[in-house]
């Protein structure tokens, strides 16, 4: 299938009530609001295809852009391109849940993840984040530096209440997973998460939330969660 085929097979599987849901959480036009689900019979097809992943992520449209990461081959794609990518990404469905995702199926994960934290912009830095995470979900725990995921958690203790809001998200959900899927350092990761407290974060103009990574910590704990690792990171 080319672009266009894509495209329009995409633009009749799209739902107006799909479309409001995905804009309420950030996404702008052009998008379709296709259920990513739907999007299925059209990935079987065409299975791995860089070149037109490419093609779809640069059209800017939303559904376009979460299809290319169904249908990329993250073997394939070098640092600039990952870095082309998350320049292009908006808002944090597409940073933390396109980019970040694919990005966490390379072995340049851990090294690209490390520039983008340190970077300091608010989406990269998520980005970042929740590929550690996606990683740490998917993965043996011998493939992780014991040492460097303390250093991370305690630069998390240090800077989450300053961090900008998406980034919140992120940092508070490394919290989550290393307690829950890095058993070496489970009890590191609960003390941190107790350390940091409750963390406040806008959800819009006039509302905020509290984050409690310590209290979903112990609900995973209770259920027998720990050590849970999922089989794939994409879908």
């Amino acid at each position: 299938m080319n672009l266009e085929e894509v495209m329009q097979e995409l633009e009749l599987l799209g739902k107006e009530r799909t479309k409001k849901m995905y804009m309420s959480n950030g996404a702008l036009e052009p998008l379709f609001g296709v259920a990513t689900g739907a999007m299925k019979p059209i990935a079987k097809r065409i299975k791995k295809d860089q070149p037109l992943a490419q093609q779809l992520y640069a059209t800017g449209n939303y559904d376009a852009m979460y299809f290319a990461g169904v249908i990329a081959d993250p073997q394939a794609m070098t640092e600039a391109d990952f870095d082309r990518w998350i320049d292009a990404a908006y808002f944090f469905m597409i940073s933390d849940y396109i980019v970040a995702v694919t990005l966490a199926e390379t072995d340049i994960a851990q090294a690209v993840a490390d520039k983008w934290i340190a970077s300091g912009e608010e989406l990269k830095m998520s980005a970042g984040w929740s590929c550690y995470c996606w990683l740490l979900g998917s993965r043996k725990d011998s493939e992780f530096s014991e040492h460097k995921l303390m250093e991370m958690l305690e630069l998390v203790k240090k800077t989450i209440h300053e961090s900008p809001e998406r980034t919140k998200y992120a940092m508070n959900n490394f919290l989550y997973t290393v307690a829950t899927s890095y058993q070496p350092l489970h009890d590191q990761a609960m003390a941190t998460a107790k350390a940091v407290g409750p963390v406040e974060v806008q959800k819009d103009k006039s509302k905020s939330k509290l984050l409690h990574a310590s209290e979903n910590i112990q609900k995973a704990v209770d259920k027998g969660r720990v050590g849970f690792k999922r089989k794939y990171v994409r879908c």
